[in-house]
């Protein structure tokens, strides 16, 4: 890792992350015209956003900075495949990590002379809720600032817990990945497990560094939360979801890990590290006796 490498995890150590993350959202959520119009068209010049899939495709459309990035699709912009054996992806974004869960070790990062882990106990905050994915499967999946930010069903089940795990909001991009061993297992996250024909999955949002905010469908806002201290968070009203229905979304970006019980998925070849997806598209194919009931 290089000395500019080294200065910005230093730096990320040093700032009040909460602090400088509930200053951005502040900001992301301004609705005066001028400003809220200079931040979307800044970040647009910034990065390459493609707003033809968007429902609202232009700029002035959006009430502030927040519901831009937050932006939902056009009615049937990403097509589900028809075979319901595919494992979807859960967002768009780009692979870090996927493969199987070396006992309650998930793989961080591959390094040169060495790669990062953490436990899935510290993953999802406890003993017993990790004991489902010792020896699973996994994938992490890192939304870059221009991808589409909301996350949706992997495949159909019924939402049976959510647990708040409280923790740091380090950076979530490849430089911090390499270089902070356990990150995910001590950034702040929203843990939903599912109760799925495969058995428990579970769809883990991360924050980072200006994300400190997580969105559930059915409940609203889950993150920030005053105390910062981990608990269950109450269901909402309707717990059933078809495959590739929306879940929530980052106000802002991260990364999502999705766990699955052992043997239960085949990984297509062309998800590997660095392989870009998109919500909905396969990643997948679950096992034989495994395959979906019709939603």
């Amino acid at each position: 890792m290089g000395v500019g490498a080294h200065a910005f995890i230093l730096l990320q150590r040093l700032l009040p992350q909460h602090r400088l993350t509930a200053a951005v959202y502040w900001l992301a959520r301004r609705r005066t015209p001028w400003l809220k119009n200079a931040l979307i068209r800044g970040f647009c010049r910034l990065y390459p956003i493609d707003l033809a899939e968007a429902r609202i495709g232009s700029a002035e459309g959006y009430a502030d900075f927040n519901a831009f990035f937050t932006r939902a699709l056009k009615v049937g912009a990403r097509p589900l495949p028809g075979d319901t054996a595919a494992l979807l992806s859960p967002c768009d974004g780009t692979v870090s990590e996927r493969g199987t869960i070396d006992g309650s070790q998930v793989l961080q990062a591959r390094l040169t002379a060495k790669s990062h882990s953490y436990s899935l106990e510290a993953l999802v905050g406890d003993a017993g809720r990790a004991a489902p994915f010792v020896g699973g499967e996994f994938a992490t999946i890192y939304l870059a600032p221009y991808n589409y930010h909301r996350v949706h069903a992997p495949l159909a089940g019924r939402l049976t817990a959510i647990h708040y795990v409280p923790g740091a909001l380090y950076s979530v991009n490849a430089t911090t990945v390499a270089a902070v061993p356990g990150l995910f297992a001590l950034n702040e996250r929203v843990v939903c497990h599912f109760d799925t024909a495969i058995g428990p999955v579970a769809v883990i949002f991360v924050g980072a560094l200006n994300v400190g905010s997580v969105s559930l469908v059915g409940l609203g806002e889950i993150t920030p939360r005053r105390p910062r201290t981990p608990g269950a968070i109450d269901l909402p009203a309707v717990t059933e979801f078809a495959r590739g229905a929306e879940l929530g979304h980052f106000n802002m970006g991260s990364t999502v890990i999705l766990l699955l019980p052992p043997g239960s998925v085949t990984w297509l070849p062309r998800i590997v590290p660095r392989a870009s997806v998109r919500v909905g598209a396969a990643i997948g194919q679950l096992a034989p006796d495994a395959s979906e009931a019709p939603p």
